[in-house]
């Protein structure tokens, strides 16, 4: 069973279709226990990132999916939620993140041509092969942000260019995260969704 991770502050229930759609289990939940009982987590997120850290330390969440990353349980991060994923984040001033990919958000540069936030639909690089990413280089995927994970080049899976070069899909080990939105990228966006679906049969065979 994989848990999206409920702290309203995310596209929830869109996630929840998209995992149905590609047959994966789930259940929307805040809940500690089924947090650290799942096979895989979801990071669902929109917003902003000192909020979405606050709610998560309201509900006690934060070491609850920090300790779930150590075991080995895969997380993907999605949009705000792989922002999340890393040390911590420049909006609003400094805030500290899940801390579980090494990497700070940093706001996109201005660009007269190339509005911030950054939204709507751009063609994926993939430098890195990992089931999420195998089969969409080329693909086109939607976006809403106006900050970055300013990472190393190792932790990078996919770029877009957009006024630099930006990270669209970050992993270190059983960590995961995209940029955009997977479930409203339409089949790019269920081929990664089906990536995941992929680690985490493979995690649980591994465990067994």
């Amino acid at each position: 069973m994989i848990i999206i991770i409920d702290y309203d502050t995310g596209n929830t229930r869109n996630v929840q279709k998209a995992l149905d759609h590609v047959g994966l289990a789930n259940k929307i939940s805040a809940d500690p226990n089924e947090i650290q009982e799942a096979e895989g987590l979801i990071l669902p997120g929109v917003g902003a990132f000192s909020l979405a850290m606050k709610e998560l330390k309201e509900r006690g969440l934060v070491s609850v999916i920090q300790e779930a990353a150590q075991k080995g349980t895969p997380i993907l991060g999605v949009c705000l939620g792989m922002q999340l994923l890393l040390e911590g984040s420049m909006e609003n001033g400094f805030t500290e993140g899940l801390g579980l990919i090494e990497g700070i958000c940093e706001k996109l540069p201005e660009d007269p041509d190339l509005p911030v936030p950054h939204m709507g639909w751009n063609e994926l690089i993939v430098t890195n092969e990992t089931l999420l990413t195998k089969e969409i280089d080329s693909e086109y995927v939607y976006f809403v942000h106006s900050y970055y994970a300013d990472c190393e080049p190792d932790l990078i899976d996919a770029l877009v260019q957009y006024s630099i070069k930006i990270p669209a899909m970050i992993s270190k080990g059983n960590i995961y995260g995209t940029q955009f939105h997977p479930e409203k990228s339409s089949e790019a966006g269920l081929k990664i969704l089906s990536g995941f679906k992929e680690v985490v049969e493979h995690a649980r065979f591994t465990s067994d």
